[in-house]
């Protein structure tokens, strides 16, 4: 073969392997892409910053995160005080058989004691627990020093989420993983970096 021939044949090969890699490229991207979760996907799971500097004292906000309902409840001076009176009509009073992050596994269940953030949903059966933080309410009993209640099947919980002794619920309301990015915003979703 002439040289003209073996140099024809050798950019032929070098083109159809161009072509052929150029090929493999698009068809890669597609299939690559689909293994990637969709934005949806992504936004359930993301973690969610929530801003609490206009949130008072003794008032609670509720967020999403992974379709769950997050409350973020400002303890007040009085709510605080509470929690010690309580501890021997709970049954986790410790958190042992609770789910939360080695950091909110104190009497508070909180980074700040001020502050609780739990997931609110019931560990009988997912119902949604109401607040009820007026102190001494006639029909939860005229000692009640305020909490949630599960008017669905009668769960009680304290102001930290721990579940009261004899009732449906088995253990306290989980707490989601969290850290404050600053003075007044929590990140849900990310604890990276905090600390028992």
């Amino acid at each position: 073969m002439s040289e003209a021939g073996l140099n024809r044949r050798h950019l032929l090969t070098v083109a159809t392997s161009v072509a052929g890699a150029v090929g493999v490229g698009f068809a890669a991207v597609p299939f690559l892409a689909s293994w990637k979760p969709s934005a949806r996907a992504q936004a359930l799971g993301a973690p969610v910053e929530v801003d609490i500097s206009k949130l008072d004292a003794g008032v609670m906000v509720r967020v999403k995160w992974r379709g769950k309902p997050v409350w973020i409840l400002r303890r007040d001076a009085g709510m605080l005080e509470a929690l010690p009176a309580v501890v021997s009509e709970l049954s986790d009073p410790d958190s042992d058989k609770s789910e939360q992050p080695d950091y909110a596994k104190n009497a508070t269940r909180s980074i700040r004691p001020e502050v609780l953030v739990v997931i609110g949903n019931c560990t009988h059966l997912g119902c949604a627990p109401i607040e009820r933080f007026d102190v001494g309410a006639e029909d939860l009993g005229g000692d009640w020093p305020g909490g949630f209640f599960c008017p669905c099947h009668g769960s009680k919980f304290d102001l930290a989420g721990r579940v009261y002794a004899g009732v449906p619920a088995p253990t306290n309301l989980p707490i989601p993983p969290h850290r404050f990015i600053g003075d007044n915003l929590i990140l849900i979703g990310d604890d990276t970096g905090v600390s028992a």
